[in-house]
């Protein structure tokens, strides 16, 4: 199973304007830094959550066909399925009839229930599932607790930046970025 973004959030939950006022900087000597931390923040709060906070666009490649044709879709929240490809033996495409599945979008992780398995599939990324996930185009679109983290880890990033980069963050975490996630993080049995 392997998961690869396809497509890219367009814009970013929290704006420049956003952090720099956070922030109380009025200056635009460290707008590329404050840009680099904000887009690292928000890499970290989908990495620690799971979630995808603005639209963007997943495939999910899979080497067999799940036994009970349910297949789990880890980013959340998912919005649409666009497609789901299989590839035969011979590595010919084959798009799988809309009809044929169903999506449960409620559940965490999304699941995708197929009525049918399909006959044969190539031994190695036999099927690929590509969906849209995120809670919306905007960052007016985002929980206000997720951007507060967020906005929480860009002004720890950037105090704390003497010796790092913003490739290099988050060096440490701040108290209480952990509770602003803690209802957000999927949950194992």
């Amino acid at each position: 199973m392997t998961l690869i973004r396809t497509v890219a959030p367009a814009v970013e939950p929290v704006t420049l304007v956003d952090a720099k006022s956070h922030l109380r900087i009025s200056h635009t000597s460290e707008d590329a830094l404050m840009s680099g931390l904000i887009r690292a923040a928000r890499e970290d709060v989908e990495r620690t959550t799971g979630m995808a906070l603005i639209d963007q666009t997943w495939r999910l490649v899979l080497d067999r066909w799940p036994a009970d044709n349910f297949v789990m879709l880890t980013r959340h929240p998912v919005r649409q399925v666009i497609s789901v490809t299989t590839f035969g033996s011979e590595g010919e495409a084959s798009v799988v009839n809309p009809g044929d599945y169903q999506l449960d979008t409620l559940s965490r992780p999304a699941r995708i229930h197929f009525e049918r398995a399909p006959q044969r599939l190539r031994t190695m990324n036999g099927v690929e599932i590509d969906f849209r996930t995120g809670f919306g185009e905007a960052g007016t679109d985002v929980p206000d607790l997720l951007k507060r983290a967020m906005l929480l880890l860009v002004a720890h990033c950037y105090e704390f930046r003497s010796s790092f980069g913003p490739v290099d963050q988050p060096v440490s975490y701040p108290g209480g970025y952990d509770r602003l996630l803690s209802g957000y993080r999927a949950r194992r049995l």
